[in-house]
């Protein structure tokens, strides 16, 4: 079969090996496409290959003509943002096998099947599709977006980047702009020993599915009695009982860093290294315009030495408010919203959102229904003439198990104690007020 060598996707309009080569699997004694891995038809049986083994050393030599541009696409993809593991290129280029393909319009649809785009990010892929294919657009720079809200693990690795600082007198002012800078912590003594050394007991508990040995109120432990049977030659001892043990619940604390918080961010996070240092499974983030997890730097017994790593960590101090956003980030990443199932959930944050409150509206339902209880706690409520009376705060009241006053480490602290206690639901208690 002759082919056009001036088409540079001759290599995929259908062709054939070389009777001999290897042609895979059959299928009803039918041939299938074949990998894009295989030799042009030529009719002359190949030379013995003298490029070297590694191919790191041979680059992309052993790809076809036409297979270049498709994978510069795909690691275009990868360096800016975009979540591709190397199943899904070698599945882009077999599906490019498959179609033909007979035009752009195939690779397209062939790149947004296997590629996967998620689609809060399909704009800036059709924007790196024309520009790398056609030349005719500009392509989209990561972090040039507002809507993109950015999350980082403090397991992985710190992302480097220019960053700019600000300064502000107080969180008067509410803005969803990102603004980078940093902060520094000045330390005072440990006023927080006391709820550090309540925490454990303080917080609600749960019914584990282990179980421990009792002497009294359990089930009977059948393999230890029939053992204790055996031992004793047939004697009858007296029942050997279990019980499902009790363990405090998770508690998981969300830091809005944003500018109008600004006053509040150092005792929250003192706080938060009191909680994690206290209770066993404690999880802090912060989030302004962005998420960033700091568990690992408030695991530091030192106070000072874990929030000048915390603030290290942390790129959005004082910058915007993108309170939806970050939270629908947060319950996307399936390790991070493992944090909040059965948990009792802390949001130190004024809840001051711009713009739609959709996303927030609806990032609380979801997180409602994860968690054990949700509680948010704002420094507004310190003022007698508060009402939630914005329409973010509206809208969220329902799905709320507490809204309190977070304008002093006391009532934190004395708030988070009494999670084990109940009380009457959030909007129960503000309709009364209003």
């Amino acid at each position: 079969m002759s082919r056009d060598l001036t088409d540079p996707f001759s290599p995929f309009t259908g062709r054939r090996c070389p009777e001999g080569a290897d042609e895979g699997q059959r299928h009803d004694g039918q041939k299938v496409a074949l990998p894009l891995t295989c030799l042009p038809a030529s009719g002359v049986e190949p030379p013995v290959s003298t490029r070297p083994s590694d191919p790191r050393e041979r680059g992309e030599e052993s790809l076809p003509r036409a297979a270049a541009p498709l994978l510069g696409f795909a690691r275009l993809l990868r360096r800016c943002g975009f979540a591709i593991a190397p199943q899904q290129i070698s599945s882009f280029m077999q599906a490019i096998t498959l179609l033909g393909p007979r035009s752009m319009a195939d690779i397209r649809e062939a790149a947004l099947a296997t590629l996967a785009p998620s689609p809060d990010r399909r704009d800036e892929f059709e924007t790196h599709f024309r520009s790398y294919f056609y030349g005719n657009g500009a392509p989209a720079i990561e972090g040039e977006s507002d809507e993109e809200t950015r999350i980082k693990d403090d397991r992985g690795m710190r992302e480097e980047e220019n960053q700019t600082t600000r300064q502000e007198k107080g969180g008067e002012l509410s803005s969803a702009i990102e603004q980078l800078s940093s902060r520094d912590f000045q330390l005072d003594s440990d006023s927080l020993a006391p709820f550090r050394r309540k925490l454990a007991s303080a917080l609600p508990a749960r019914r584990s599915f282990r179980t421990i040995r009792t002497r009294s109120r359990g089930t009977l432990d059948l393999r230890r009695s029939l053992s204790e049977i055996v031992s004793a030659d047939g004697d009858i001892p007296s029942p050997l009982l279990r019980r499902r043990q009790t363990i405090p619940r998770k508690l998981l604390l969300l830091i809005d860093v944003s500018g109008s918080m600004k006053l509040h961010t150092a005792d929250y996070l003192r706080l938060a290294h009191a909680a994690v240092q206290g209770a066993g499974r404690a999880e802090v983030f912060t989030f302004g315009t962005r998420l960033t997890r700091i568990t690992s730097a408030l695991r530091i017994r030192d106070r000072g030495q874990a929030l000048a790593r915390a603030a290290a960590q942390v790129d959005d101090w004082d910058g915007g408010t993108r309170m939806g956003p970050t939270l629908l980030a947060f319950l996307s990443v399936p390790r991070f919203s493992a944090f909040a199932r059965g948990a009792a959930v802390v949001i130190l944050s004024d809840a001051l959102e711009r713009g739609d409150h959709a996303e927030l509206e609806t990032a609380m339902r979801r997180l409602s229904a994860r968690a054990f209880r949700l509680s948010l706690a704002t420094p507004l409520a310190g003022d007698p003439r508060f009402r939630p009376a914005t329409a973010a705060l509206r809208a969220v009241l329902p799905v709320l198990d507490d809204l309190f006053d977070g304008s002093s480490v006391k009532s934190l602290t004395d708030f988070i104690l009494s999670l084990a206690r109940p009380a009457p639901a959030a909007a129960a208690i503000w309709k009364g007020v209003s």
